[in-house]
């Protein structure tokens, strides 16, 4: 497919997901404007690219985000308070952000004359489901603010599209790898700092079923999502997600992928423990292969075998330390509100 639009406007361009997709975005052509509260600092993206614009802002003011829309084809939302955890914090905080600033930012948006609206939903909106496959007609069973308000948010967006202004959301796995700017606070990369730095592997439960999707695949997806034709996406949903585990069986696939790589550190026991979080769905992600012909690339081995390869390089040092591989922690430790 080819290039729809020439510019794009990345909320939460800073983060996880966006360190991987904002140079992905300029590498094929795009002019980015990353509109982002930078609780986990920017100097992780291209600053020196020249189609790249870097704007330190808050979506809950509208008029500031607004005024960086004027003259923007397509908006990707990925800007939240990022945790099924997230009601750890104030839950004002996840109230305003995901919840409270979306309608206002899509209104803005139209007004601006953006084109595309792509919005990041989580498949946690099915909370726990039994269902061996589970899929976009599946009832939302919301578990934590999080998640309720991913849910409320993307009939927000198709209630204010049109032929002139397209909305799709995406409902993304539990995304892992390595990234520039690096979450260790996600099941496969939880694991793989363990394996790797512990010597050993703690598991919180272990069969909760969890559906995976590499980083890269993310990245790809959100192209796609820009790039297809309005009337294959046009108020529509789609699951994204690949492999779908039991806890337990990534814990396996991280001791063999981590002994393989670091053998001199002998072998990896998995312990086990309990765990509050009981998140367990099985998603399927049929449709979007069937639609627009999107099917993952990247193995829950592959996102093992960066993150090792960075431990390797040390580029994540002090990975049980430092607060900013974890995103309650983080902003916990800046007081964000």
């Amino acid at each position: 497919m080819e290039r729809k639009f020439n510019s794009v406007l990345v909320t939460g361009g800073a983060g996880y997901c966006g360190s991987v997709l904002v140079p992905d975005l300029l590498k094929n052509g795009y002019k980015v404007v990353v509109y982002d509260i930078m609780y986990y600092g920017n100097e992780h993206l291209p600053l020196s690219n020249p189609n790249l614009t870097v704007v330190e802002g808050d979506i809950r003011d509208t008029a500031n985000l607004a005024k960086h829309m004027q003259g923007i084809d397509a908006v990707v939302n990925m800007a939240c308070i990022s945790n099924d955890a997230s009601f750890e914090l104030d839950s004002d905080l996840s109230t305003t952000v995901n919840l409270d600033a979306f309608e206002p930012m899509v209104i803005a948006a139209k007004k601006a004359g953006v084109k595309r609206f792509v919005y990041a939903s989580t498949s946690s909106v099915y909370g726990v489901s039994d269902k061996p496959d589970v899929t976009e007609d599946h009832p939302l069973v919301p578990l934590t603010l999080y998640n309720d308000y991913k849910g409320q948010c993307e009939p927000k967006l198709f209630a204010h599209t049109d032929e002139n202004f397209v909305g799709v959301a995406y409902r993304p796995a539990t995304v892992c790898g390595y990234g520039p700017r690096q979450r260790l606070d996600v099941s496969v990369n939880i694991l793989t700092n363990y394996a790797v730095n512990k010597g050993k592997i703690t598991v919180f439960g272990g069969d909760q079923l969890r559906p995976n999707l590499h980083i890269q695949d993310y990245s790809d997806v959100v192209q796609l999502l820009l790039m297809a034709p309005d009337e294959k996406i046009a108020n529509d949903v789609f699951n994204v997600g690949y492999q779908n585990k039991k806890i337990m069986e990534i814990a396996q696939i991280v001791k063999e992928v981590v002994e393989r790589e670091f053998p001199e550190n002998g072998e990896i026991p998995i312990e086990v423990t309990s765990s509050d979080d009981n998140r367990s769905y099985h998603i399927n992600s049929d449709k979007i292969a069937r639609v627009l012909g999107f099917k993952p690339k990247h193995t829950i081995e592959e996102a093992i075998e960066g993150l090792c390869q960075a431990f390797r390089n040390d580029d994540l040092p002090e990975s049980f330390d430092d607060d900013k591989y974890f995103n309650v922690r983080t902003m916990k430790a800046i007081g964000a509100k």
